[in-house]
C-alpha cells in the first residue's frame, strides 16, 4: 500500500513538472510580432496627441505631424496600414506590456531606464532638454533656477533630466509635471512657473509659432536621441522595422519628410 502511495506521488509530481515546462514552452514560444502585425493588416501606434511637430491633431482635429509621417512610410513598406492612438504618456509602458498598441512612436528618448522595459529601434533624430522662461526672465542659467519652480512633463526624459541633476534639482522649489507640454507652456505664459524644460524640436516649434515671449537659454539638461519603443519580445518586428528605417535613410525618404517639417534633414545618419 505505501508502495502504491509512493508511485502515485510520484506520478503527480511529474505530471506537473510536463505541465509546468508546456505552459513555459508557450510563454517563450516563437516570436511571431511580425506575423501578428501583418495578420491584422495594421500596426498600432501610441502617441501623445500634443507633441509638436512629432504628433498633435491640427486644426481640423486630424492627427499629423513629423513622426506620424514617419510611421506611415514605415507601415506602407512593412506591408500594413498605420493606426494611431493616442495615449496616456505617464501608462505608456504599461499600454504597450498590455498589447493596447504595438509602438511608441511620438518623440520617444532612448533612455536606460526605459531600456528595462521596452525595446529601441536605431535612434533617428537627436534632440536636446532645454530651458524655455519668458523674455525679461532673470533666469540665465541653470543655477538661476534655484528656489524656482520649474516645469516639464510627467514620466517625460525632461523631467528625469531633471531629476538626475541632484545639484538644481534640490535647489529648486518644486518640479512641477504636467500631463502635457501645452499646459506647461500655458503656466509658463501665466507666471504659475518661472521656467519649463523641455524638448528643443517641441519647445521651438511652439515658440516659433508664437510672436516672441520667449527665450531659450544656453544652459540645457542635456543630449539624447529618438527612437521608436516596441515590446521586449517582439525581436522579429524590431528587426523588419529596422531594416525598413534604414532603407528610408538610404533612399532619402526620410529627408524629404525632414524638409517637409523642419526646413532642413536633421536626421541622425
Amino acid at each position: 500500500m505505501k508502495r502504491n502511495l509512493v508511485f502515485l506521488l510520484v506520478v503527480v509530481m511529474m505530471a506537473g513538472i510536463l505541465l509546468s515546462a508546456c505552459s513555459g514552452a508557450q510563454q517563450t514560444g516563437k516570436d511571431e510580432s511580425l506575423e501578428a502585425v501583418k495578420k491584422a493588416g495594421k500596426i498600432v501606434v501610441g502617441l501623445d496627441d500634443s507633441f509638436p511637430p512629432m504628433g498633435f491633431r491640427d486644426e481640423s482635429g486630424e492627427i499629423v505631424g513629423f513622426d506620424i509621417d514617419l510611421a506611415r512610410e514605415a507601415a506602407k513598406r512593412l506591408g500594413v496600414e498605420a493606426e494611431f492612438r493616442p495615449i496616456d504618456w505617464n501608462s505608456k509602458e504599461l499600454e504597450l506590456k498590455n498589447k493596447k498598441i504595438d509602438l511608441i512612436w511620438n518623440g520617444l528618448t532612448i533612455t536606460e531606464e526605459r531600456k528595462k522595459n521596452m525595446a529601441f529601434t536605431k535612434p533617428y533624430l537627436a534632440n536636446t532638454q532645454i530651458i524655455v522662461v519668458l523674455e525679461g526672465s532673470d533666469i540665465k542659467s541653470k543655477a538661476d533656477l534655484a528656489g524656482k519652480k520649474v516645469g516639464a512633463q510627467l514620466d517625460s526624459s525632461g523631467a528625469e533630466a531633471v531629476e538626475n541633476d541632484k545639484d538644481v534639482y534640490d535647489s529648486l522649489e518644486e518640479l512641477v509635471l504636467y500631463p502635457d507640454y501645452l499646459e506647461a507652456f500655458l503656466d509658463l505664459e501665466n507666471g504659475r512657473i518661472a521656467a519649463l524644460v523641455v524638448d528643443e524640436i517641441l519647445g521651438k516649434y511652439y515658440i516659433a509659432k508664437r510672436d516672441g515671449g520667449y527665450k531659450v537659454l544656453e544652459d540645457n539638461f542635456g543630449e539624447e536621441e529618438y527612437g521608436v519603443g516596441l515590446r521586449l519580445e517582439d525581436k522579429q518586428l524590431l528587426d523588419a522595422l529596422n531594416e525598413v528605417l534604414d532603407e528610408m535613410k538610404e533612399d532619402g525618404t526620410m529627408a524629404e519628410i525632414s524638409k517637409e517639417w523642419f526646413g532642413e534633414d536633421i536626421i541622425l545618419k
